[in-house]
């Protein structure tokens, strides 16, 4: 069976070694792998090689995507589909496999229905925001490079007895700001998944200043977009000097941790095993297992953060 393996929508550190392991799992299975470079703009176009092992010799530590990442409009095209069912055919590819997030999964799913080409699709995002999934692949990566940045920050912070309010990515999910904030003992964590009190919070601050609390770190997700007001408010409110801190790209990048690797090993295992057999999913982890799922329960369904993480960080809300 030649396969090809794509990835789309925002890269994420983890990639690399899910690729790694799709061309030596190919290989071991009797399968021929495939690179589509580019995503969904490479596959339109033909950007299409078969895989050896000195691609991917080498590349386990490194972030990003060796075979680069596309966002694409003329996808929800038919006649830019059909072209890249055309090339898909001209060199033999049986089936494909997808690292990104459900925006992707929807593509590949119409591309499906279109022309019946089996696809296996693997969370890849640093968001974390799929439904019915408790991991993506290149979380636990953009949680230590944040981890490492807020030690950094930490550090000032501390010096000149400053507020710190530092912007974390995951568009409209705040599953990295909670997790962040939690684990690295910040004292505000303001995400959109849940309502906020300030009043509550500058209570709170003024009678810590006042039994000795010197600095704070405030952690705010980017689907908010009030991190400047944020940095004001700890100003006039809380009287306190503060700088603002947009983390950025950075969280996309960075040498994949090892329980990355490990993970990625494991949801490409499980979508080239059963490929065959189940075309049309996703390859979901739940409860410590890869489950694989319908793509349509995934979309009908609604992400949601752990209720007991959403517990420890209520202070961190001002929620009483």
């Amino acid at each position: 069976m030649n396969i090809a393996i794509l990835t789309s929508g925002g890269d994420s550190s983890g990639m690399n070694p899910a690729i790694k392991k799709f061309v030596e799992y190919s290989y071991l299975k009797n399968h021929t792998p495939y690179f589509i470079y580019d995503g969904l703009e490479g596959l339109i176009e033909g950007k299409i090689k078969k895989a050896s092992f000195k691609d991917v010799s080498g590349i386990i530590f490194r972030g990003g995507t060796i075979i680069r990442s596309s966002r694409s409009k003329r996808w929800y095209e038919k006649t830019y589909r059909k072209q890249a069912y055309e090339n898909l055919k001209k060199h033999g590819i049986d089936a494909l496999v997808i690292l990104g997030g459900d925006g992707s999964f929807r593509a590949l799913d119409v591309f499906y229905k279109d022309f019946k080409v089996p696809f296996m699709g693997i969370p890849a995002t640093i968001d974390n925001d799929i439904p019915l999934n408790d991991y993506t692949i290149g979380t636990d990566t953009a949680l230590n490079v944040i981890r490492h940045a807020i030690d950094e920050i930490r550090d000032t912070a501390s010096s000149f007895a400053r507020a710190f309010v530092i912007e974390v990515m995951g568009r409209e999910c705040g599953y990295l700001a909670l997790t962040s904030a939690v684990a690295n003992g910040a004292e505000m964590c303001l995400i959109p998944e849940v309502e906020y009190s300030l009043e509550n919070l500058k209570k709170r601050y003024l009678n810590e200043i006042k039994n000795g609390r010197g600095y704070f770190i405030a952690i705010v997700a980017e689907g908010l977009k009030i991190t400047d007001k944020i940095k004001e408010w700890f100003e006039k409110e809380i009287g306190f000097e503060a700088r603002s801190t947009i983390l950025g790209h950075i969280q996309r990048g960075g040498s994949p941790t090892v329980f990355e690797r490990l993970t990625a090993a494991e949801f490409i295992v499980k979508a080239i095993d059963h490929i065959e057999s189940s075309p049309d999913k996703i390859v979901t982890h739940k409860n410590g297992e890869f489950i694989l799922k319908d793509l349509n329960e995934i979309i009908t369904s609604k992400y949601a953060l752990n209720p007991e993480m959403l517990k420890i960080a209520a202070p961190l809300m001002g929620k009483e």
